[in-house]
C-alpha cells in the first residue's frame, strides 16, 4: 500500500506556531477590510461604466433616452458603494471633525441646487421652507448627512417637503424631510433600512449632538434630525409685535386669508366679524366638500373648523391638505363656550376658541397660530 509522506522540510518551528490552523480566520476580524475592498471595487467599476456610456452617446452608439436608461441604475450603484465607503469611514473612526458654525439652512439649499437637475429629470417636485438656524457642526458631516436623507427618502416619492427651523423645546435646530407619492407605489428600490440609511444612523452616532426620528405611513416617509448644539436662530413668534393697539398688533397679517368651515351660521358670522375686527380676509364654508373647492380656488394661510364636524371626513380632509403643503395650522372653535387653549408644538395639535369667546379670544388665536409658521 502506498502512503503519501507530508513534505516538512524546511518548516521551523516558528513558522509552524504560527500558522493558520494554530489560529483560526474569523471573518469579525477581517470584514471592515472586506466593506471597503468591495465598496472600492463597486465605485471603480461604476465609474468605467458610466465612462463608457457616456461614450456610446457621444460616439451616437445609443440615444439619449437609451443613455438614461442605464445610466439610473448605474447612479444607484454608485451611491451605494459611495454610502459604503463613508459607512466605513465613519466607523472606523477616519472622518476628523471640525466643529464651525454652520446655518442649516444655507447649506440645505445648497445641496438642493446641487442636486436640482437630477431631481428634475427623476420628476420631483421639491418645495422647502428654510429659516436661518445655526448650530455647531463638521460642515462636511452636514453636507454628508443632507445627501443621505435626500438618498434615503428618494424612493419613496415623487414629491419632497423640506423644512428648517427651530423647534419649540427644546430649542434646537430642525431638519424635516417628507417624501410622499400621491397614492402612487413607491420605487422598486424603497428600502427602510437601506445602505443610505445605515448611513445616516453611524452619521449620527458619531458627530454626536444629532438625534434622528423617522416615520412611514402609507403616503410615504419623514426624517426629522434635532441639532442639540444649536447656538442662533431666528424665532417665528418673535416676528409678530403684540400691542394693545390693534393697528400695530396685527399688522403682519395683511394679505392673510381664513377659511373657515362650519354648518353653523352663527358661528360662521362670529368668525367672520372676528377675524374682520383684525384686518384679515376669510370666507366660510359649510363641510369639507366645500373646502375641498375654495382649497382648490385659492390657498389658505389657516382654516378655523367647528369642533361639531371634527370626525373621520376631517383627518381625511388634513391628510388631502397636507399632501399640498408641508404644514398648516388650525383654530378648533369648541363647543365650550369660555374655553381658550393655545395649540402645543406637535404637527396635529390644535387651538381651541370656545363658541362664546370667539369675539375675544379669536384672533389672538389666530395671530399665534400664523406666528409659528413664519
Amino acid at each position: 500500500m502506498l502512503s503519501v509522506k507530508k513534505n516538512t522540510a524546511g518548516v521551523s518551528p516558528t513558522a509552524k506556531t504560527a500558522s493558520t490552523a494554530d489560529q483560526p480566520w474569523s471573518l469579525d476580524q477581517h470584514w471592515p477590510t472586506m466593506v471597503a475592498n468591495l465598496a472600492d471595487q463597486v465605485t471603480e467599476g461604476v465609474s468605467a461604466l458610466q465612462n463608457t456610456i457616456d461614450l456610446l452617446l457621444a460616439k451616437e452608439r445609443i440615444t439619449r433616452q437609451e443613455h438614461r436608461a442605464l445610466s439610473v441604475p448605474v447612479e444607484r450603484l454608485k451611491v451605494a458603494g459611495l454610502s459604503t465607503q463613508q459607512i466605513n469611514r465613519f466607523y472606523g473612526g477616519r472622518i476628523r471633525q471640525s466643529h464651525e458654525k454652520v446655518d442649516i439652512a444655507h447649506l440645505v439649499e445648497g445641496v438642493l441646487q446641487e442636486r436640482k437637475n437630477e431631481l428634475n429629470v427623476l420628476g420631483i417636485e421639491l418645495r422647502r421652507k428654510l429659516k436661518p438656524v445655526e448650530v455647531l457642526v463638521d460642515p462636511t458631516v452636514a453636507y454628508t448627512l443632507v445627501n443621505a436623507v435626500l438618498d434615503w427618502g428618494l424612493p419613496f416619492g415623487d414629491r419632497i417637503d423640506v423644512r428648517v427651523d427651530m423647534n419649540a423645546w427644546p430649542k434646537h435646530a430642525r431638519l424635516q424631510v417628507r417624501v410622499s407619492s400621491d397614492g402612487a407605489p413607491p420605487s422598486s428600490t424603497a428600502m427602510l433600512d437601506s445602505l443610505s440609511w445605515v448611513l445616516i444612523r453611524q452619521i449620527a452616532m458619531t458627530a454626536g449632538g444629532i438625534e434622528i426620528e423617522r416615520t412611514c405611513t402609507d403616503e410615504g416617509v419623514s426624517f426629522t434630525a434635532m441639532f442639540t448644539r444649536t447656538v442662533q436662530a431666528v424665532d417665528g413668534i418673535s416676528a409678530v409685535e403684540l400691542s394693545d393697539d390693534h393697528s400695530s398688533m396685527f399688522k403682519s397679517l395683511s394679505g392673510i386669508y381664513v377659511l373657515t368651515v362650519s354648518p353653523a351660521l352663527q358661528i360662521r358670522a362670529d368668525v367672520r366679524d372676528a377675524l374682520r375686527e383684525i384686518g384679515v380676509m376669510s370666507d366660510s364654508v359649510v363641510d369639507f366638500e366645500q373646502a375641498r373647492q375654495a382649497v382648490r380656488s385659492r390657498m389658505p394661510n389657516l382654516i378655523i373648523l367647528d369642533a361639531e364636524i371634527k370626525g373621520e371626513a376631517f383627518d381625511v380632509f388634513r391628510r388631502e391638505l397636507l399632501r399640498e403643503v408641508f404644514e398648516f395650522p388650525f383654530v378648533e372653535i369648541s363647543p365650550d363656550d369660555s374655553s381658550f387653549d393655545m395649540s402645543g408644538f406637535g404637527e396635529l395639535s390644535m387651538a381651541k376658541v370656545g363658541r362664546g369667546n370667539i369675539r375675544e379670544a379669536l384672533g389672538t388665536a389666530v395671530m399665534f397660530e400664523l406666528a409659528k409658521m413664519m
